[in-house]
């Protein structure tokens, strides 16, 4: 096994592997090691498809050494959030009622990695159908955050995060509904973003919330985050909300400076319930902007504190719809013992989803329901559309906004089940993003007293992602130039 590979990020390798110096068997013989050494640790995958990407890496091998490179990423292992659609691969959602589930075909997405030639190594561990911000929902038992085991990855992406943070995949695909990119990425010391509503196909993505749900990169690093996004956008007829981006030079973007650019410190973020390290990392890395010649001054932000209500109203609305196909009858689970239609559908679901799963459906049948529509689904709409006035206003003086991806830093293991509401209020400043369609990346600047990964948050206006990276770029490499960053 080539142990150069642990050292290098994945444009790092994907050059090496253009120039000869390492094969693609080796790096996928490496990345199905490194799961095999630290996965019954970590508990990041769910399928890990050794053969099929073996057979790959011959192939993309063969394309390579025939001079037919097909992307800066090519012969690169990845992993894909086990909601994503896989063709003949299982996708369970980490649920038991899609426990052995073959899609027969690919998503947008993973589509697009193939083409790329990247190589798929298997699926990642997630809250049950993207409900946690844990990863310790899953039907299959949690995934554990590599910085410190007893606590958690973050969810609900919190497998992909892991997985990419115990260096098992340099890259990985998540899906973001309120935050479930960029908070586990903020736990667990690695770099994810949640592209603008639209950019990325949601074709093959098995939904949540349909006007909220967005799949986007994770990696160690902010240029192999852009230059995988770079693969990911476009449009797909397939997907009536995707749109074909204009401004899609995200890897120049990221090497780019802020020299002139405007940059706002929402002051609601900033007060108290915020960990104190997040605090003080944040605002160090606010002072390196400001150093690197952008403007940094802190706003206010109204709002905010009616995010995190309207957001599990509407994403709890539409779930309730988007989960009831799932009723034992086309596929997937269907109960063993049942009297007659109405109670096989009853069994089915009542045994096929796990308790946060459930508690979500009701709660959006219940926002649904005669003599409650208006007075909180409606309600929540408005409050929805008020909340992106003021991220429009914001973004009339700012070209972008910094703030804490999470109050804290990684919780203990279980601690935050036993309080659904506390699990709840670790997005408060995540799911603005998701209720804006705006764009939000995380990444890392420091550590706690006790060594737990800091994520800062970067938000732009909708198609900003190319500033989003400018900035995200020159923070790391200045953190990185002070060795303060983790990663």
């Amino acid at each position: 096994m080539n142990t150069a590979i642990d050292k290098m990020s994945a444009l790092s390798l994907a050059a090496a592997i253009r120039n000869g110096e390492i094969k693609v068997r080796e790096a996928c013989a490496y990345s199905i090691q490194k799961i095999r050494e630290e996965d019954p640790k970590i508990h990041a995958f769910l399928t890990v498809s050794e053969e099929e990407a073996m057979k790959t890496a011959e192939l993309v091998q063969a394309r390579i050494d025939a001079g037919e490179v097909r992307s800066p990423l090519a012969g690169v292992p990845i992993a894909v959030k086990d909601n994503i659609c896989t063709k003949d691969m299982r996708t369970t959602c980490a649920s038991r009622i899609l426990e052995n589930f073959r899609p027969a075909y690919d998503a947008d997405a993973v589509e697009r990695l193939r083409a790329a030639d990247l190589i798929l190594i298997g699926k990642t561990n997630m809250d049950e159908f993207a409900m946690g911000s844990t990863t310790e929902t899953s039907y299959f038992g949690a995934t554990r955050n590599p910085a410190a085991p007893d606590h958690v990855p973050g969810g609900s992406s919190g497998g992909s995060c892991a997985a990419v943070a115990a260096g098992m995949v340099p890259l990985a695909l998540g899906s973001d509904t309120g935050g479930s990119i960029r908070q586990p990425s903020a736990y667990c010391g690695v770099t994810g973003i949640k592209p603008t509503y639209g950019a990325v196909s949601r074709y093959g993505l098995i939904a949540y919330g349909s006007s909220l749900d967005q799949i986007g990169p994770v990696a160690g690093n902010v240029q192999d985050c852009a230059a995988l996004l770079e693969i990911l956008t476009g449009k797909d007829e397939r997907d009536s909300t995707s749109v074909a981006l204009s401004h899609t030079a995200f890897s120049a973007s990221a090497q780019r400076g802020v020299e002139g650019m405007r940059i706002g410190l929402p002051e609601a973020c900033f007060g108290e319930g915020l960990h104190p390290d997040i605090r003080e990392s944040i605002y160090h890395a606010a002072d390196l902007l400001r150093s690197a010649g952008a403007a940094v001054e802190p706003f206010k932000l109204d709002l905010v504190d009616y995010s995190i209500p309207a957001y599990y109203i509407i994403a709890c609305a539409e779930a309730s719809s988007n989960l009831e196909r799932f009723d034992g009858v086309k596929y997937g689970y269907r109960s063993e013992s049942y009297t007659d239609l109405q109670d096989m559908y009853c069994r089915t679901r009542s045994e096929g989803f796990g308790p946060e799963v459930r508690r979500r459906i009701m709660l959006g049948s219940f926002v649904l329901s005669s003599g409650y529509y208006d007075a909180y689904y409606l309600k929540a709409l408005r409050v929805k559309a008020r909340i992106r006035e003021e991220f429009t206003r914001a973004f009339s003086e700012y070209d972008l906004i910094l703030s804490p991806a999470a109050p804290d830093t990684a919780p203990l293991l279980g601690s935050s089940l036993k309080d659904p509401l506390k699990m709840y209020l670790s997005d408060i400043f995540t799911v603005s993003a998701n209720l804006c369609g705006i764009p939000g990346i995380s990444v890392p600047v420091g550590t706690d007293q006790r060594g737990l990964p800091i994520g800062m948050q970067i938000l732009g206006d909708c198609f900003r992602e190319e500033q989003i990276f400018s900035a995200a770029g020159t923070c790391e490499r200045l953190l990185e130039a002070e060795g303060r960053a983790v990663g």
